[in-house]
């Protein structure tokens, strides 16, 4: 008699936003066979024999304000174009199940509970999902809405700390894939310190920012002067709404504008901006103009456009993600993981070309050989 299959939990804050949405439907046709894995640098060969959870052990569930269900959200997606047309029927029943999963977010308007309240509440919604179904860990990913910057004076948490500090007090691995505070809120310092569990983030690097992490080196290593770095984004959908914040914008773009600073050695004249184009949906594009110097002092210009659907680009990092973190923890690791920084803006192990990022995911894998 075989031993019962070891399962996992991936819980997503923000799960019936378009990046969990996806992830789950994708999850769903890559582990049916129905589509290959593009996107999913665990599914190459590097990271073939390192113990990785498998793709059907992963189970689904989240925190969520929203209460459009997965299948009906899987349905707009398809609708917009970002998912194929076929996938909702598809992977239903698959959608249901971890829609089931998804617990009621906060706080909303009118809530009253104060924020030790609602750490308890959603850290007994994570012990209840791993219990009932029978799993090994379950990793926190935060796929929700960026927030504003950091307000000093608040003495509240923001909703991104309270998730964080749930996580931890549930005995989860956290991953923050946003711009958010998440656990490098200030008053969770301590509570992260002794917390003896594997974490990482912070802000995904899925479109323009990876390109510039690409380009930012090659001036550098040709010993090319970039002189100005401007750039403009162009998007719609949840993202487009939230980065139509003042606040949510500045933090979405100090990632973006660290990348070019801690890669230069200085930040290069030039402004990012986002704008909300409703009638983008879930698509984007994002221009870049660079001006730089060559021999001589030849004056000289790239731009580049990228035109892209930020969930898609995300949805198989955050699987990545989601499995190898879940490895760490099975095997012992605890704190930042250093060599997840090849995902990240904003990493934990500081600033990095991306094929040096790379690099140190590779001898990262390597530390998670080992017996299962």
């Amino acid at each position: 008699m075989s031993a019962p299959a070891v399962r996992t939990g991936v819980w997503f804050v923000g799960a019936r936003g378009s990046v969990a949405t996806t992830a789950v439907a994708g999850h769903a046709a890559v582990a049916a066979g129905l589509h290959p894995a593009i996107g999913m640098v665990t599914e190459t060969p590097p990271f073939a024999d390192i113990g990785l959870p498998a793709l059907g052990s992963l189970v689904f569930g989240g925190h969520d304000t929203a209460d459009r269900p997965l299948p009906e959200r899987a349905g707009a997606l398809a609708a917009g174009g970002v998912l194929p047309h076929v996938l909702p029927a598809a992977v239903h029943d698959e959608l249901a199940r971890a829609d089931k999963e998804i617990r009621p977010g906060g706080p909303l308007p009118g809530d009253t509970r104060d924020d030790e309240e609602l750490v308890t509440a959603f850290a007994a919604d994570l012990e209840d999902f791993g219990r009932r179904n029978g799993l090994a860990s379950t990793v926190v990913i935060n796929v929700a809405s960026t927030e504003p910057v950091l307000d000093p004076v608040d003495p509240r948490l923001p909703a991104s700390s309270l998730y964080a500090a749930a996580a931890l007090r549930a005995g989860c691995p956290y991953v923050n894939f946003t711009p958010s505070a998440g656990l490098r809120h200030p008053a969770l310092r301590d509570a992260v310190a002794d917390c003896g569990l594997p974490h990482a983030g912070r802000d995904g690097k899925t479109g323009q920012t990876l390109l510039r992490s690409v380009l930012a080196p090659m001036f550098v290593q040709r010993a090319l002067s970039v002189r100005a770095w401007s750039g403009t984004n162009l998007l719609g959908g949840g993202d487009g709404a939230a980065l139509a914040d003042p606040g949510a914008a500045e933090a979405k773009n100090a990632g973006k504008e660290r990348v070019l600073a801690d890669v230069l050695g200085a930040a290069p004249e030039g402004e990012i901006h986002i704008d909300d184009v409703p009638a983008l949906g879930d698509w984007k594009t994002a221009w870049d103009h660079i001006a730089f110097d060559g021999f001589l002092g030849t004056r000289m210009v790239l731009q580049t456009t990228w035109q892209g659907c930020d969930s898609a680009l995300a949805a198989p990092l955050v699987l990545d993600l989601a499995r190898l973190v879940a490895r760490a923890h099975e095997r012992g690791l605890t704190g930042p993981l250093p060599g997840l920084g090849f995902y990240f803006k904003d990493p934990d192990d500081g600033p990095a070309a991306l094929f040096e990022q790379y690099g140190r995911l590779l001898a990262f894998a390597d530390t998670l050989r080992g017996p299962r």
